[in-house]
């Protein structure tokens, strides 16, 4: 196959990597503008969701969907991304949050990020449901499932007239959304988003206050650091959703 080998700088008669991955790098050449400068008021395990989560979460509900107090919201797919979501709906006041995935595991955990209603979509008809608990449909729906059918239905509990759902979720390569366009006649709005819209020099200290101050409580959602040894089983703890978010520690001072 094609050699995907990154570049490599030598440096004190070290190998470092530069290239596209470097998660599991020694020592890694990183471009000045893809750093953010953090105060000293968070652990490294916190840190590390604001490498994805919390910015992602958080701000597809602050800088895309931008909800009023009191709006209605629901997150379709409670992962990591998905219960930041949830945390960023609490901090705009909206009302109800309502949470919706398949395991009881993370719904509960989204119940403890500050969730008003949970659905499990396999045991209940979701839009029956949020019919019941909302007027007219939801003001604001964030997906973070990945699935193009739950990407079509968030389009299809929002409410006519001014709903929108924003499309965090990554589907598989070839997938297609697929959705009646009578929906945008009807008003609704569809919007993508870019990590939650975040500007890491604009808002990443503010998430970090957030979690400081308790606004955003990253204990209910990440797992106790694993070794890097026990990979496989954080993986596997994942998939079976009894963790949000597996942190391993990679080196000293996680």
């Amino acid at each position: 196959g094609a050699n995907v080998q990154g570049t490599i700088y030598q440096w004190n008669g070290k190998n470092v990597n530069s290239g596209a991955v470097t998660t599991f790098s020694d020592y890694t050449v990183v471009s000045e503008n893809r750093l953010t400068v953090l105060g000293d008021v968070i652990s490294l395990a916190e840190a590390a969701m604001l490498g994805c989560a919390l910015p992602t979460g958080l701000g597809a509900v602050m800088n895309t969907a931008k909800p009023s107090q009191g709006d209605s919201l629901g997150v379709f797919g409670c992962g990591g991304v998905g219960l930041c979501a949830i945390a960023g709906a609490v901090l705009h006041g909206c009302s109800p949050i309502i949470a919706i995935d398949l395991l009881e595991s993370r719904l509960e955990i989204a119940k403890k990020m500050g969730a008003t209603h949970v659905i499990n979509a396999e045991k209940e008809d979701v839009i029956e449901r949020i019919n019941e608990l909302t007027e007219y449909g939801l003001d604001f729906a964030i997906e973070a499932s990945g699935s193009p059918s739950v990407m079509a239905q968030s389009l299809q509990a929002v409410r006519m007239q001014g709903g929108a759902s924003v499309i965090i979720g990554n589907a598989k390569h070839g997938q297609l959304l697929q959705f009646s366009p009578q929906q945008l006649n009807q008003g609704k709005q569809l919007r993508g988003t870019w990590g939650g819209d975040s500007v890491p020099q604009r808002d990443y200290a503010k998430f970090e206050q957030w979690v400081v101050d308790g606004h955003v409580k990253l204990g209910d959602l990440m797992s106790p650091p694993v070794g890097l040894e026990q990979i496989n089983d954080a993986i596997d703890a994942l998939e079976d959703g009894l963790v949000a978010r597996p942190i391993i520690k990679l080196g000293e001072g996680g």
